[in-house]
C-alpha cells in the first residue's frame, strides 16, 4: 500500500522529481478519505487545508455559475485537486464531487509546508512543479477563452 502511494506520488506533475524521502515525509499519516457517489470532498467557498490525490474512482470538478452547477473536469486516479491551497491559503475555487465510489489521499498543507524545514531542495522542487502545472493550466485556459471570443466575438471573456 505504501508502495503504491508513492508510486502514485511520483507519477504526479507536482510531485516528479522529488527525492523518494522527502514524498515519505508528506505521506507520513496522511489519511485516506472515501465518498460515496454525489458526496462532496469539498465545496467552493470553504477552506483549503488540503490536496487530494485520488486513489480510487472519478470526481467532477464542479463550479457554480449564474445559477447552475458548471462541470469543468473529470479527474481519475492519479489526478490531484485543491493544490491551489498549498500557494493561495484562500477558499476553495470549485467543488469536487464523487462520481462513484471513491478514495483519494489527503496531504495536509501544513505537512506540505513543513517539508520546507525538512529539505528545503525538495520543497522548492514541489513549489517550481506547482507553478509549471497551474502555468499549463492557464495557457490551457488561455486557449479555450480565445476560442470562445473567436466564436462569439461579442464574448469579453470576462462576463
Amino acid at each position: 500500500m505504501k508502495r503504491r502511494r508513492l508510486r502514485l506520488l511520483q507519477d504526479m506533475p507536482i510531485f516528479g522529481g522529488v527525492s523518494r524521502e522527502a514524498l515519505e515525509f508528506v505521506l507520513e499519516d496522511a489519511p485516506v478519505v472515501e465518498r460515496r457517489p454525489a458526496e462532496f470532498f469539498f465545496r467552493d467557498g470553504q477552506e483549503g487545508r488540503a490536496v487530494f490525490v485520488l486513489e480510487r474512482g472519478r470526481v467532477a470538478v464542479i463550479r457554480r455559475w449564474k445559477g447552475r452547477d458548471v462541470r469543468l473536469a473529470e479527474l481519475g486516479v492519479g489526478d490531484c485537486f485543491g493544490e491551489m491551497a498549498i500557494i493561495d491559503f484562500g477558499p476553495r475555487s470549485a467543488s469536487v464531487q464523487a462520481l462513484e465510489l471513491s478514495a483519494a489521499i489527503e496531504l495536509s498543507t501544513s505537512r506540505i509546508h513543513s517539508l520546507y524545514e525538512f529539505d528545503i531542495k525538495q520543497f522548492t522542487l514541489v513549489q517550481m512543479n506547482l507553478a509549471r502545472e497551474l502555468s499549463r493550466r492557464m495557457r490551457h485556459s488561455d486557449e479555450v477563452l480565445l476560442a470562445a471570443t473567436v466564436v462569439d466575438p461579442n464574448c469579453s471573456g470576462l462576463h
